[in-house]
């Protein structure tokens, strides 16, 4: 439900305790709230089932960097990683407002799935900055938003540290539909262990 809609607390701790720490897991929060109070208990609630990464969407078609300078985060030991969208009003001066305030990562995704994906709304060159920009602020960069198969290789000579899948790992490339075992080996194929862009490899150790 929604572009980062959230798995109930429950089922995140299934989830964790099913992978028994083999794999890197990251969860949403669901869809950001406004109040500051809310956010944060949603934050440390999402991180208390036990996942590595905690990922919070940041709508900025209603929201402003200069409300974020200073939000008083309660501390937390779960990487905490921002999501932009593409498809929004898109300020890199965020990045730094991230760092700053000690996030792990960044991603750029994109809020409307049926408005088009990553790269109908962004070009090549601007992703490439995104990428860079989180690099010089020493983030974790992911890149996501209804990636299909042909977005693999441009996307890789642009060299995030990670890309997000969904509806392409479903059956009929549905994002509602069931997880599909022969998707997951097609888009998995199409990706090398190490980075193609050696000018551009990951500053850090890539957490997902």
């Amino acid at each position: 439900s929604g572009a980062l809609g959230a798995l109930t607390l429950s089922r995140l701790r299934e989830i964790v305790a099913a992978i028994d720490g083999r794999r890197t897991l990251s969860a949403t929060i669901g869809e950001t709230p406004d109040d500051p109070a809310d956010l944060r208990q949603r934050i440390l609630a999402t991180a208390q089932t036990g996942v590595d990464i905690v990922k919070i969407g940041i709508a900025t078609n209603r929201t402003g960097v200069a409300a974020w300078h200073g939000m008083p985060w309660a501390p937390v030991s779960t990487r905490l990683v921002a999501v932009l969208f593409a498809d929004q009003p898109l300020d890199l001066a965020w990045i730094e407002v991230f760092a700053k305030q000690g996030f792990h990562g960044v991603m750029l995704d994109t809020a409307d799935k049926h408005a088009g994906s990553l790269r109908a709304h962004r070009n090549d060159d601007q992703l490439l900055n995104f990428v860079r920009r989180a690099r010089e602020n020493n983030l974790l960069c992911g890149l996501a938003g209804a990636l299909r198969i042909a977005d693999i290789s441009p996307l890789l000579a642009i060299a995030p540290d990670y890309l997000g899948f969904r509806g392409a790992l479903c059956r009929n490339n549905s994002r509602i539909d069931q997880l599909d075992a022969a998707a997951f080996c097609a888009v998995r194929a199409r990706i090398p262990s190490a980075p193609q862009n050696a000018a551009l490899a990951p500053a850090i150790e890539p957490a997902a």
